[in-house]
């Protein structure tokens, strides 16, 4: 089936051209309009679905609802993506690897090393636990589907126009802050769901509470870091680092401490990391909600 996150990425891509030719010198009111439009849209859509197939019959609510909320967790295609670099990087082939991870990275590839393809995509895995399967998840408690789809329109947003480039400075503004704010909670909780993930599995939980207590602010985001300090902690590496994006060398600060190089196990290691993570938050979830329904009945 289409997936509806492409649905949401071609919305945002044509109405950026709209807006871009109607109020040309209005770039941040045009990116606002732009983020407020998008969210009501893919806000309501499956709400008034919902709606009507629960009251419809309330099984086909939950399935409609079960459908969507898969749709939101990205958790699967976060691990296959990521893995295709593993395989490359394990098999010799760094162009092919260089390739895999230009399509899960914003920064240029093209002269990266195998150990800076490593690093890309660890802290990839290590970013979208956040983004990508525990915020969903979080908003999804709070709200359902209609919720998660709310977070999700903001965030793919975010990945599109909040680029501080001459093109989306002002553009993107809007939408990178909206991304920063729904994102400030989800991502301190999945750092500390992430801290004990390293205990369970039994990497460096002691070392992941430190590095995160120190490098969780190392990043241009609010919320980046928080959880690639503890994945750098608990697998005991140095993430981050200077990047390119656009041809620009962008200057940023290192995670972790580097107490070994980064290898291609990291990939899996990390995606083990995450999955441990979201099955806390589920565990988490599901307690918020029996308590909530507690109450209300």
């Amino acid at each position: 089936m289409p997936h509806p996150i492409r649905l949401i990425g071609r919305t945002i891509a044509g109405l950026e051209k709209l807006l871009r030719r109607a109020v040309p010198k209005h770039e941040f009111a045009a990116g606002a309009a732009l983020s407020c439009v998008v969210l009501l849209l893919f806000t309501a859509m499956p709400a008034v679905i919902l709606f009507f197939c629960y009251r419809f019959n309330i099984w086909i609510g939950m399935a409609a609802e079960s459908v969507m909320c898969c749709y939101l967790i990205a958790a699967k295609c976060l691990r296959d993506e990521s893995m295709k670099v593993f395989r490359a990087l394990d098999a010799g082939d760094t162009e092919q690897a260089r390739q895999a991870v230009s399509m899960i990275v914003g920064r240029d590839t093209r002269m990266l090393s195998a150990e800076g393809i490593t690093k890309a995509a660890v802290e990839t895995v290590a970013e979208n636990t956040s983004d990508g399967v525990t915020a969903p998840m979080f908003y999804i408690m709070l709200g359902g589907a209609a919720a998660g789809f709310f977070y999700k329109s903001a965030n793919t947003m975010d990945s599109m126009l909040g680029y501080k480039n001459d093109r989306y400075l002002y553009f993107g503004r809007f939408s990178a802050r909206l991304d920063d704010a729904l994102n400030f909670i989800p991502s301190r909780m999945t750092a500390l769901l992430m801290i004990l993930s390293a205990f369970l599995l039994g990497m460096d939980g002691k070392n992941a509470f430190s590095i995160w207590k120190r490098d969780r602010f190392n990043h241009a985001s609010p919320n980046s870091a928080q959880t690639e300090s503890v994945c750098a902690g608990a697998l005991g590496v140095m993430l981050a680092g200077d990047a390119y994006y656009f041809g620009k060398l962008c200057k940023k600060k290192t995670i972790g401490d580097n107490l070994r190089p980064v290898v291609p196990g990291d990939i899996p290691a990390a995606n083990r990391l995450m999955y441990c993570t979201a099955a806390l938050m589920l565990i988490v979830a599901l307690l918020v909600r029996i308590v909530i329904y507690g109450v209300l009945l």
